[in-house]
């Protein structure tokens, strides 16, 4: 059953007041004393009243809300990401609509066109693992739509971008692998056409060299999916196991591939760290608890959204045309547990 909603002009006439007086109240105005005020918001509370977002958007040409686009909810990272998001989103008056791509192209076009047709204000984007043709993103951009990248980000669009620091945490997990006595390391990651992935092989190569260990292109192997797919991870790391000199630690690279990687080892009764050592990018909640515990490379992933929240308001409310955009850089944390202390 559909419940009627009351307008302005039912409380102006239910109180005796003008609708331009309760149309002023409800928005808090100046013009309107306190005593008015609380008469005209208490009625309305009470029987429920509702602004018409419709209406209001038609008027001020704004629908006050953003669109999310990212490869998948069911992800501790993105999770917290959102959250981060809506912290910001939330108090500032602006909905989210959230859609996934699941790492298709395909999908994140349409996810895409479902946006444009809701007439978001802005958008908030990290790419899926398949994502090469640009244009569509561009056309929405250059017709008018800001746009804030996060994470998974692209230099085609010239925008604000909000990012982990990815080359310092693989460094930092590959390096602390090295000082555990680990030679012959492997890498397992996403897509090869993602920021994230170049980013993060670049920080494990620097560990490398350092250290004058020659970089074996055989024990770096990608996911095309990002581990969405538990056959990828499953089939990169037999053919690691089947190699002549098989590694002796993993470098994973998201959260999916980390935790899939290290059930992987637990179903060949691989043992962790004593044969295989393990550590990876990964905001999954309780790290500690799994046997042997799990080291694991921290993003801040609240916070990214946060920031990227903050950004793209900006740029949706800005009375003139941004022209300096930032690459926020934000710092990872390393946690060294069992599993990668031979």
């Amino acid at each position: 059953m559909k419940i009627e909603s009351i307008t302005i002009t039912d409380i102006a006439k239910a109180l005796n007041f003008s609708s331009s007086t309760v149309s002023r109240a409800l928005r808090d105005s100046y013009q309107i004393s306190e005593a008015t005020k609380r008469i005209v918001k208490d009625y309305a509370k009470k029987n429920n009243y509702h602004p018409n977002l419709v209406a209001q958007s038609l008027k001020s040409n704004k629908s006050k809300s953003i669109g999310l686009l990212l490869c998948s909810v069911p992800n501790n990272f993105f999770a917290e990401v959102i959250s981060g998001i809506e912290s910001i989103a939330y108090n500032s008056g602006y909905h989210i609509i959230i859609t996934q791509s699941h790492e298709s192209q395909e999908r994140e076009a349409r996810n895409l066109d479902h946006l444009s047709w809701r007439s978001v204000d802005g958008l908030l984007v990290s790419l899926s693992s398949e994502t090469m043709d640009m244009s569509k993103l561009q056309k929405i951009h250059s017709g008018g739509v800001p746009i804030v990248f996060f994470d998974r980000v692209s230099d085609c669009i010239k925008t604000h971008q909000v990012v982990a620091d990815n080359i310092e945490g693989a460094y930092r997990l590959t390096k602390h692998l090295i000082e555990s006595g680990c030679r012959n390391i492997a890498h397992i990651t996403s897509s090869p056409g993602l920021s994230i992935t170049s980013e993060r092989r670049e920080g494990y190569v620097k560990a490398l060299t350092e250290y004058n260990i020659p970089v074996n292109e055989n024990y770096i192997k990608y996911c095309p999916h990002g581990g969405m797919i538990m056959e990828e991870i499953e089939v990169v790391i037999q053919e690691l196991l089947n190699m002549k000199q098989p590694p002796d630690a993993l470098f994973t690279a998201s959260d999916r591939i980390t935790i899939g990687s290290f059930a992987f080892l637990h179903k060949k009764n691989i043992r962790i760290p004593e044969q295989i050592a393990i550590g990876g990018f990964c905001n999954f909640s309780s790290p500690e608890l799994f046997n042997p515990s799990l080291t694991t490379i921290r993003q801040p992933a609240f916070e990214m959204g946060k920031t990227a929240a903050e950004l793209l308001i900006a740029l949706i409310e800005s009375k003139r045309q941004e022209t300096n955009f930032e690459k926020k850089i934000l710092p990872t944390e390393l946690f060294v547990r069992k599993s990668s202390v031979k």
